[in-house]
C-alpha cells in the first residue's frame, strides 16, 4: 500500500483520532491534577487585624488558615501602641492557604524629629518648614522688630528650642515673629463649616491664634474631636471684619451630622 493510500485509509483515521483523543485525556487529567495541587478551587477571606495587638492578630491569622508576620513599625497619631495599623493584602482580600499576611504595627517609642533652622527666615517659610517635619504650628506672638515677619524665636511649653533640638513628631511649636512699621491687621475670615483642622491652619496662616475651642454634646471620643465641625466663631464675621495680627479666635464645634440638621443648643466648655 502506497503512503497515499495509507493517509487516506479508514484504519489510519482510526489511529489519527485514537491519538488525538488520548492526548486531550492526558491533557484534562494534568490540569485537573495541578488545580488540586494548587487549591485554585480554595480560597480565605482576609480578616481586618486594625487595632490588634499582635498576639490576638496572629491567633485570628490562625483562625483564618493564614499566617502573619510583623513587617514594621511606625509612629501613627491616635493608635494604640503596639497595635496594627496597617496590612497587606487588605481586608476581604482572597488568597490561599497559609498566605502570610504582612502588618504595620504602631511603634511603642514615639517618633522624634529633628528641629532644622527655622529663625530668621520669613513666617511663611518657617510654616512650610514646620509642617515638613511633621510638627503643627501653634500660638503665633509678635514683637517689635527692624524685620517684619521674620521669626525671631521658636518655642515649646514656653520653653525655646534651638536648630537640632529632638523633639516628638506630631507635637505642636509656637512662634515668635517680629514686626516692624506698618499695618498690624489683618481680615478676619469665615471658619463656619470647615474641620477643626482646617479652621486651624487657616488661622495659622492668617497669623492668628486658635483661642478657646468650645465642644457641643455630640463630641463624645478623640475621633469626634478630629472630626468636628465649626458651626460658630468669635470675633464673629457678621460684626468684625479686621482684626489685629495674632488675635485669638474662639470656635465652637460640632458632628457633621448636627450640623446638618439643627444647631446644638448648650455647648460645652472643653477641659
Amino acid at each position: 500500500m502506497s503512503l497515499k493510500d495509507f493517509l487516506t485509509s479508514k484504519v489510519f483515521f482510526k489511529h489519527l483520532t485514537m491519538a488525538v483523543g488520548l492526548f486531550l485525556v492526558i491533557i484534562l487529567i494534568t490540569l485537573q491534577i495541578l488545580k488540586s495541587y494548587t487549591l485554585q478551587r480554595e480560597s480565605y477571606t482576609v480578616p481586618d487585624f486594625s487595632g490588634m495587638q499582635p498576639y490576638e492578630a496572629e491567633r485570628l491569622a490562625e483562625e483564618n488558615n493564614l499566617r502573619f508576620e510583623v513587617a514594621d513599625s511606625i509612629h501613627f497619631n491616635g493608635a494604640e501602641p503596639g497595635s496594627v495599623v496597617e496590612q497587606v493584602p487588605e481586608p476581604g482580600l482572597k488568597v490561599k492557604k497559609n498566605r502570610i499576611v504582612f502588618v504595620t504595627i504602631n511603634s511603642t517609642v514615639p517618633e522624634k524629629v529633628i528641629l532644622p533652622k527655622i529663625t530668621d527666615v520669613s513666617f511663611r517659610q518657617a510654616q512650610a518648614m514646620i509642617e515638613n517635619c511633621g510638627l503643627i504650628t501653634g500660638n503665633i506672638t509678635f514683637q517689635p522688630s527692624e524685620y517684619n515677619d521674620l521669626v525671631l524665636k521658636v518655642e515649646q511649653r514656653l520653653r525655646e528650642l534651638n536648630q537640632g533640638d529632638e523633639i516628638l513628631k506630631g507635637s505642636t511649636v509656637d512662634l515668635v515673629v517680629g514686626r516692624s512699621g506698618g499695618s498690624s491687621e489683618t481680615s478676619l475670615p469665615d471658619l463656619t463649616g470647615l474641620s477643626l483642622n482646617d479652621a486651624k491652619n487657616t488661622l495659622s496662616s492668617g497669623m492668628l491664634n486658635t483661642g478657646v475651642l468650645i465642644f457641643d454634646s455630640s463630641i463624645m471620643t478623640p475621633e469626634d474631636s478630629a472630626s468636628a465641625i465649626v458651626w460658630k466663631q468669635y470675633p464673629s464675621i457678621s460684626n468684625t471684619r479686621i482684626v489685629n495680627i495674632g488675635t485669638s479666635v474662639d470656635l465652637w464645634l460640632t458632628s457633621a451630622d448636627t450640623l446638618n440638621t439643627e444647631l446644638p443648643e448648650t455647648p460645652e466648655i472643653e477641659q
